[in-house]
């Protein structure tokens, strides 16, 4: 064994950034989840805005008792994320359990961890999005059940929006709404959306739907909102990025409305 150097002390310690990353964008996932992820890398980290994640969590079917389920855990969860540091925004990715324990609930939960910290829940990020858009009149698709897509119907009607039309797919596992292709889903948004529609809007985090959502825009001539391209335009422009995104939907062209 050759024999170990003195180990010295360097005289100086280097300057220190204020932060490693310019912005920080939280986010709280359930443990199933395949696409977040991915989906936040391609849009919304870069050099300048880091994404920070953190696991909660959650077990199938996808059902509103089982939603419901995961509300105890966002405080734990968003405890976890950089402990006592701040970020500019946080989003718990998963559509239809906001719709079921509610956005209010939610933001109190997250900012008993993180406080002041702005929160995005997807169907919330949806509302800005076709709001963003102006339109009222819209289609929603969904992978749910009938049971579970329900209460999403009651969310963006009870925001002033006329739903005119309704689809859902019947799955109840989120791990296999994962693997619905992209290509699949742009030909489900042709059928899904109603003539009298202005906008499509696309529910489930798990959907890979952000990769498709220009080919949906073409095959419908319709803006389309999806979970996870809202939550992430939303998160984007909370960090003071308003660069254009075309190749992710016309939504990532457009500024943040004010609610």
């Amino acid at each position: 064994m050759k024999p170990v150097p003195e180990i010295k002390l360097a005289p100086n310690r280097p300057p220190l950034d204020e932060r490693p990353l310019e912005r920080r964008v939280g986010l709280i996932i359930l443990a199933t989840d395949h696409t977040t992820e991915p989906d936040f890398r391609r849009m919304v980290a870069s050099e300048r805005i880091g994404v920070y994640v953190a696991r909660i969590p959650y077990a199938n079917p996808t059902t509103p008792q089982n939603l419901r389920k995961m509300q105890p855990a966002l405080t734990s969860g968003a405890t976890l994320i950089l402990p006592d540091e701040p970020l500019d925004a946080i989003c718990y990715s998963c559509t239809s359990a906001s719709v079921v324990i509610g956005d209010a609930e939610i933001e109190t939960a997250i900012q008993a961890a993180k406080p002041g910290v702005p929160v995005v829940t997807p169907p919330m990020a949806g509302v800005r999005g076709l709001n963003a858009f102006g339109v009222r009149r819209i289609s929603i698709l969904t992978p749910y059940t009938v049971e579970t897509s329900r209460p999403m119907a009651a969310y963006f009607a009870e925001r002033g929006f006329d739903v005119v039309s309704f689809t859902c797919l019947g799955f109840e596992d989120d791990r296999e709404m994962a693997r619905i292709a992209p290509a699949a889903l742009v030909d489900l948004a042709r059928q899904a959306t109603h003539p009298e529609a202005e906008a499509l809007f696309v529910s489930c985090t798990a959907l890979r739907a952000a990769l498709a959502v220009t080919g949906m825009e073409q095959a419908i001539g319709r803006p389309v909102v999806t979970s996870n391209q809202a939550t992430a335009w939303n998160s984007l422009r909370l960090c003071g990025d308003d660069t254009a995104r075309p190749e992710f939907g016309r939504l990532m062209t457009l500024a943040l409305p004010r609610d």
